[in-house]
């Protein structure tokens, strides 16, 4: 347990307004090369802080433990101010810098107030490990923050980039570009599902030509999603088959048991037939 001194609670109740100068000295000090924050929205950050800390030392008996009670309210808007720079770029170590810089101007002021030595060191020790402390939790809401904004992004890239089009009355096309993995495998099978469902369509054309390799996981997810389409009544046909992926597949012994064609217009032709139909010319011949 590590109890606040009587010398820290002095100067954050006496000095709260020469720490708050000097702390923004620091910040500007060691942002003025980005400018990522406008002065006054950094004085209302850093006054709002402050002061929440002050409360903390001033309210709870140990220090040492930042998930008190007491510090909940600078927790709280500590965790805010990091979720907020995370979604507007800025960097883990900007984020901690701001709680960081308060060291400094706490440490200076404990020097001034402290004359043994030993009483000194003690209440140095305690202020970096509060400072400390706190930056950790703002590191941490971060790179949380961040990796829930990556999780979003790549969810809503996924569902962009497995567009169902529909090519004909009962006829759709599933064109495919990236590597398939699990996750995506599922978004895929989704939209194929839904469309199936709302089209009413007899055959999807899953086209692979985007698609760099074709392996054996690869081929995994592809077989799951014409199990999915065939389970809703639907036929499916791969196309974009090329050369390299048709060598790549006889090597692996890889049996996609599905009707294949290298181009998407011939994959089309097929299901056109299958269908009844056919594309004629209108034109009369000379």
């Amino acid at each position: 347990m590590t109890t606040a001194s009587a010398a820290l609670r002095s100067i954050i109740e006496t000095d709260e307004s020469a720490i708050l100068s000097d702390w923004l000295a620091q910040m500007r000090s060691a942002q003025s090369a980005s400018g990522s924050v406008k002065d006054n929205e950094l004085a209302m950050q850093a006054r709002d802080v402050l002061t929440l800390l002050r409360d903390a030392i001033l309210r709870g008996p140990d220090i040492g433990d930042i998930r008190a009670p007491a510090f909940a309210p600078l927790r709280e808007t500590l965790s805010d101010l990091s979720r907020s720079r995370a979604l507007r770029s800025f960097t883990p170590s900007e984020t901690a810098t701001f709680i960081l810089s308060l060291k400094q101007p706490l440490l200076a002021r404990l020097g001034e107030a402290v004359s043994d030595p030993g009483d000194l060191q003690r209440e140095m020790w305690t202020v970096t490990e509060l400072i400390d402390k706190l930056a950790l939790l703002t590191t941490d809401v971060f790179q949380k923050s961040r990796e829930e904004v990556i999780l979003r992004q790549q969810s809503e890239l996924a569902e962009l980039s497995t567009p169902v089009v529909r090519l004909w009355k009962g006829v759709l096309a599933l064109p495919l570009i990236g590597t398939l993995d699990s996750e995506r495998t599922q978004v895929v099978m989704e939209n194929l599902l839904r469309s199936l469902v709302e089209t009413g369509a007899e055959i999807a054309i899953i086209d692979i030509t985007g698609v760099p390799t074709v392996d054996t996981q690869v081929a995994q997810h592809l077989l799951k999603t014409i199990a999915a389409a065939r389970l809703m009544g639907a036929d499916c046909i791969i196309s974009g088959i090329r050369p390299q992926i048709a060598q790549t597949m006889v090597h692996l012994g890889v049996e996609l048991n599905v009707v294949s064609k290298a181009t998407l217009a011939d994959a089309f032709a097929i299901a056109l037939d299958r269908l009844g139909k056919a594309v004629v010319s209108t034109r009369a011949k000379a």
